[in-house]
């Protein structure tokens, strides 16, 4: 079966490469999150391959490996920069590769007679230095990163799933189900979204899962109003009225002919609802609400770059600079989807 998409798209899409700051920000961007997905494999303090005595082992993605495996007398896992180092001294034929960031974003790496946090060091292999933890900064925003653009992407997915089926069904019914909806809506908007999660903050512990379900319970309000708008113009067009007509069902309608037709409102609002769903968690674990420590966070680098502001510039350098990089690439992809999808810039009046 060949997948065939329709020539509006086809031509939609050509567009959007003709904007290459947009472009060129979307390949990088999936790029990024590819990398953080796997993020084991460049940052992590297992081993990605051991080989002991003719034998091959990959923790990274594998069971755990006490020290008693590969020779050391203790059963807790293995510390494998000691082991590389032992390897090396040993010259035996066994060997330990690392990643190219050799630690994980909750182990602390602690010096005699120094305190965290650690500048940069290359010797060390901490490149963007420690937090006051002794944490490893690169980790910490790898790790926060991947944490942060799927909490966005799944608030985005069912927000949408949620605003969209509202939306459309208070544009195309209209009548009750639109004044009834109009009044949640309004009482939604009323509720001080920031309150409410630190009343909850308060009387339980945010977990990811948790603070997702809060976030879609107020978050699937902007997009409705846009779909109800978009749907109650298209209802009445000829393509509606004859589907009707032809008794095409109201799912039907709304999903097989005013969503596709409308489709261009709710793809140029993408990319700003997953800058606000990083903005929006990075702000929670800032202020103290969001998820728990030692969870790596932007948010919670940014509060410790606000405390050491002075004695440690480079924990703020490195996440405020991570923070525009990202959100710059996303306004650049919304802007270049929304100049794509606009019909208005591409239409010729005869």
């Amino acid at each position: 079966m060949v997948l065939r998409f329709n020539p509006l798209t086809i031509e939609k899409y050509k567009r959007f490469k003709t904007i290459k700051r947009g472009y060129y920000s979307f390949i990088i961007l999936s790029i990024f999150i590819i990398f953080s997905l796997a993020g084991e494999l460049f940052v992590n303090n297992r081993a990605l391959i051991v080989k002991y005595q003719g034998s091959l082992y990959f923790p990274t993605y594998g069971s755990m490996h006490p020290g008693k495996t590969f020779g050391l007398d203790y059963e807790y896992e293995t510390n494998y920069r000691e082991l590389k180092e032992i390897f090396t001294q040993k010259k035996n034929g066994d060997f330990v590769i690392l990643a190219p960031v050799p630690y994980n974003a909750y182990e602390t790496d602690k010096y005699e007679n120094r305190y965290p946090p650690y500048p940069p060091s290359l010797e060390s292999r901490h490149y963007l230095g420690t937090d006051k933890m002794g944490r490893d900064i690169v980790a910490r925003l790898l790790y926060g990163f991947r944490i942060a653009i799927l909490f966005s992407l799944l608030l985005l997915f069912f927000n949408y799933i949620i605003g969209i089926a509202i939306g459309s069904m208070m544009g195309y019914l209209g009548g009750r189900f639109d004044l009834f909806f109009q009044r949640v809506i309004e009482i939604w908007n009323n509720i001080p979204f920031l309150y409410a999660i630190i009343i909850i903050a308060s009387i339980v512990i945010p977990s990811f899962f948790s603070l997702l379900g809060i976030m879609i319970f107020f978050g699937w309000i902007g997009i409705t109003w846009y779909v109800r708008t978009a749907t109650y113009r298209e209802r009445e067009r000829e393509y509606v009225l004859a589907a009707r007509a032809l008794g095409a069902s109201t799912t039907r309608i709304i999903i097989r002919h005013i969503l596709p037709n409308i489709v261009s409102v709710i793809i140029t609002f993408i990319p700003f609802s997953v800058a606000g769903g990083i903005t929006a968690l990075t702000a929670l674990d800032y202020l103290g609400f969001g998820l728990a420590p030692p969870t790596p966070s932007w948010g919670q680098l940014l509060a410790e770059a606000s405390e050491y502001h002075i004695k440690a510039p480079w924990i703020g350098a490195s996440v405020i600079s991570a923070l525009i990089f990202i959100l710059t690439m996303v306004t650049f992809i919304g802007e270049a989807i929304r100049e794509s999808f606009d019909p208005k810039m591409y239409t010729t009046y005869e």
